[in-house]
């Protein structure tokens, strides 16, 4: 039922010799108040209900259950006990009449508005008692416009460049580290150092930065700004004091920002030996025969990743541009029920990194999580009320016919042991289908035009299938207090890893 505004209504309860009236008026954020006042004969009902249940529980000496005289019960009782039990069966009864009288849905529970106990206060059984609830209520979107509207997309293209690029990745990957002695460490090597740190201006030993053997690739941003570099130009046996400073932003609070000093021995220096470009390597990278053959498969998906990722974010800007337009209050409720379903997804993507969730998620991070992502959870409920409000105002829906057919191409790709809730998979199907319509329909009558590409953002480039910023600093580790504080969270998936396999693209630490 929409709260669009107030309504009365009387009906007959079964049974009964009154009538539930019942009084319905709107409440900001979607809510809806319900008065209902209930009869006099009806609210005496439900006092005699209560006392005639508590008798049959009482047993006192000299008296047979269920025997024990009025006054004698409400002498042992009390009757406040009484009426409290009377009234919350009557509470009970009532807003579940009144909720379907009115064809109410409400989203969670309904609540007294000025509580039990006071409520309590004013119950005299045989007197007319009147009570309001508030609840909330789904809400009725709807949009100021649905055509015409305007918006600007970052264009994704195909960029040549990136073919090489992954290939000599893989050509990395498979790589064979041969070790050197007759030059210096330099750039792109991989050496075993062993190194003691210590803070400047104490003398103090660094916790956790110091090790007797900790394999380092030698390029920046692997390390604190300078450590790498003082490796540089080292031979094999010699020992090197480096300066380094610990960045402002260091996760570990006692070096953060701090000027350390590392004695580093460089045990054993290896190069990479790095693999010829020919059919061997290609047959070795991936399933393809030839080199030629493995370049052909990578421009197709890196072209195909480029489309997709056009696409989205032209869906993207659209999606944008259709929430400027919505109109909607949104229940509490629903917003905390976004929020928790959206920390139920991140507990289940730790769960899948083999993480404890249940050490990991105190009761102190899930009121932190709970703060940090309403937003977020704000934003998916207007997208998707927006879509509601858009396939009801233009008349948009699926057909039959075409939901059965995806549902089929589904199951064709399940395994037999699948364990798959039907009506589930049905909702799943049919609101990604809408979905899919929805987002067409909009670029059929929509403008999209082109915005320059943010000049910093090195996560657009094609080839690359998501992006997962999760952002967490680094942590402090007993082998190396002198990682780099960059984040960890540049674990990019590589769609068009020549081995056809998801390659993570490296991510700062060693």
């Amino acid at each position: 039922m929409s709260p669009a505004a107030s309504t009365t209504s009387t009906a007959r309860t079964a049974g009964e010799e009154a009538n539930l009236r019942v009084t319905t008026s709107p409440r900001p954020g979607s809510r809806l108040a319900v008065e209902v006042a209930v009869p006099g004969g009806r609210s005496q009902k439900s006092y005699d209900t209560a006392l005639e249940k508590l008798s049959r529980t009482v047993k006192l000496p000299g008296f047979r259950k269920g025997r024990v005289p009025r006054p004698v019960l409400l002498q042992q009782i009390g009757p406040l006990r009484i009426r409290a039990t009377a009234l919350e069966d009557l509470v009970d009864a009532v807003v579940r009449e009144a909720m379907q009288q009115e064809s109410i849905e409400a989203i969670g529970r309904p609540e007294l508005s000025e509580g039990f106990e006071r409520v309590l206060e004013r119950y005299t059984p045989g007197e007319e008692l009147t009570i309001t609830l508030e609840m909330d209520v789904e809400p009725t979107p709807s949009l100021r416009s649905t055509r015409g509207l305007t918006a600007e997309a970052e264009p994704v293209t195909y960029d040549p460049a990136r073919l090489d690029e992954l290939i000599e990745q893989s050509r990395r990957q498979l790589a064979t580290l041969v070790p050197v002695e007759d030059r210096a460490a330099g750039e792109g090597d991989v050496v075993q150092i062993a190194f003691h740190g210590s803070y400047v201006d104490t003398g103090e030993a660094i916790e956790g930065g110091s090790s007797d053997g900790m394999e380092v690739e030698l390029e920046e941003g692997r390390m604190i700004p300078g450590f790498v570099a003082g490796i540089l130009g080292m031979t094999v046996g010699e020992t090197r004091e480096v300066s380094c400073r610990f960045p402002e932003s260091y996760p570990q609070d006692a070096a953060a920002g701090r000027d350390a000093l590392f004695s580093i021995t460089l045990l054993e220096l290896k190069a990479r030996e790095l693999p010829p470009l020919d059919d061997a390597f290609a047959q070795q990278a991936s399933d393809k025969a030839t080199l030629a053959e493995l370049r052909a498969d990578l421009e197709q998906r890196l072209r195909d990743d480029a489309e997709r990722r056009h696409r989205t974010n032209r869906h993207e800007a659209l999606l944008t541009a259709l929430v400027e337009q919505l109109e909607v209050e949104l229940p509490e409720t629903l917003i905390q029920q976004e929020v928790r379903n959206l920390i139920e997804q991140t507990a289940g993507q730790i769960a899948q990194q083999g993480m404890d969730v249940k050490k990991l998620f105190t009761p102190d991070l899930v009121r932190s999580l709970m703060d940090s992502s309403r937003p977020e959870a704000e934003q998916r409920l207007r997208r998707s009320l927006a879509l509601r409000a858009l396939a009801a105002a233009e008349k948009i829906e699926v057909a039959a016919a075409e939901l059965e057919a995806k549902l089929s191409e589904i199951r064709k790709g399940l395994s037999d042991g699948a364990s798959i809730d039907p009506d589930r998979l049905r909702l799943a199907v049919a609101e990604d289908l809408l979905k899919e319509k929805l987002l067409e329909w909009l670029e059929a009558n929509s403008t999209v035009t082109a915005k320059p590409p943010a000049a910093s953002d090195e996560a657009g480039s094609a080839g690359e299938t998501s992006t997962e910023a999760a952002a967490k600093p680094e942590k402090p580790s007993s082998k190396g207090a002198a990682k780099s504080a960059k984040p960890a969270a540049r674990a990019k998936k590589e769609a068009a890893d020549p081995a056809g396999d998801e390659t993570r693209e490296e991510d700062g630490q060693p």
